[in-house]
């Protein structure tokens, strides 16, 4: 941290200056926080409550609920903050601690995802073993590796950059992104480069190739199977490839705005894309996964409304 003795700050410039405006856009965001928080924690209460619920599947749901309110919390408590401020900084160590929670939060949900697709593929593949091979052991110690692997990963990319000395501050988004920060620095060594495309390798293509050769034997499995097994396993799986697709599309606008200068897309509308990731995805899960599903579906209206 002596290196970077000349910047104590960085400068989030992409909220601007609008005026009255940040009352309603504060309004806006902590009601969009608040709902995502509260639909994603009844869901958890209600898969912890109902032991009806204590299976592999839920379990993996549970903890991509957690994950939810977790990546939700890294960018909403700051991004309230500072709509109501006129100077848009942050220290050094807060944006450093934003950047890690962000980051594992989002490895943690490519992660989750591939084992919820590991979870189909072995539900519809291989039936007869469904019992043995995912156990509820197995599950929390797959959810132990998620979070393990996610957090590691982000370690080591993040390695290369607390030591940078930096010769900017201004970063055109409303949160501390990697990349931007990296860019800030006086100068930019190889291994930064590697290290962040490595962490983009690690965090989203790796996930995808499991998640894609899971859904890949499943959808060879559906093709020879009865035409009722092939709706029911369209109808447990569609929610997760639309999940899948939703994150791959925000992390293609993250990415598209984090490395190029996208002059020609309005202000507002780039800074809704850059973190689409991050405000969609939370709210999506919930409402695709956790009350679309018939049996949370009942659960949540016996524990919201007392029904037996």
């Amino acid at each position: 941290m002596e290196n970077s003795t000349e910047i104590v700050s960085f400068v989030l410039a992409a909220y601007g200056n609008v005026g009255e405006l940040k009352y309603l856009y504060f309004i806006i965001m902590l009601v969009w926080y608040l709902s995502i928080c509260v639909s994603n924690t009844v869901l958890i209460v209600v898969i912890y409550v109902d032991k009806r619920l204590h299976e592999p599947m839920y379990i993996l749901l549970c903890n991509l609920f957690v994950n939810e309110i977790g990546g939700s919390t890294s960018l909403y408590p700051l991004m309230l903050s500072q709509m109501l401020s006129d100077t848009h900084e942050v220290t050094l160590p807060w944006c450093f601690l934003q950047m890690c929670y962000i980051y594992t939060c989002a490895s943690v949900e490519f992660c989750s995802l591939a084992a919820m697709a590991y979870d189909r593929h072995v539900a519809i593949c291989d039936p007869l073993h469904y019992s043995v091979i995912m156990n509820t052991g197995r599950v929390c110690i797959i959810i132990m590796i998620v979070w393990m692997y996610s957090f590691v990963n982000f370690i080591f990319s993040f390695s290369f950059v607390i030591h940078l000395r930096f010769c900017g501050n201004v970063i055109n988004k409303v949160f501390c992104d990697h990349h931007l920060v990296i860019k800030l620095a006086c100068s930019v060594s190889v291994l930064n480069q590697i290290s962040d495309l490595l962490f983009a390798f690690v965090t989203i293509v790796i996930p995808f190739t499991f998640i894609s050769v899971s859904y890949m034997k499943i959808l060879a499995v559906c093709l020879k199977t009865s035409k009722e097994n092939k709706q029911k396993a369209v109808s447990t799986c569609t929610p997760q490839i639309v999940s899948v697709s939703n994150m791959f599309v925000g992390c293609f606008f993250h990415f598209v705005d984090s490395r190029f200068d996208e002059a020609y897309i309005p202000d507002k509308v780039r800074i809704i894309l850059s973190v689409y990731l991050l405000v969609g995805q939370p709210m999506i899960t919930p409402f695709m996964y956790g009350f679309n599903l018939p049996k949370i579906k009942e659960s949540c209206k016996r524990f919201l409304f007392n029904r037996k």
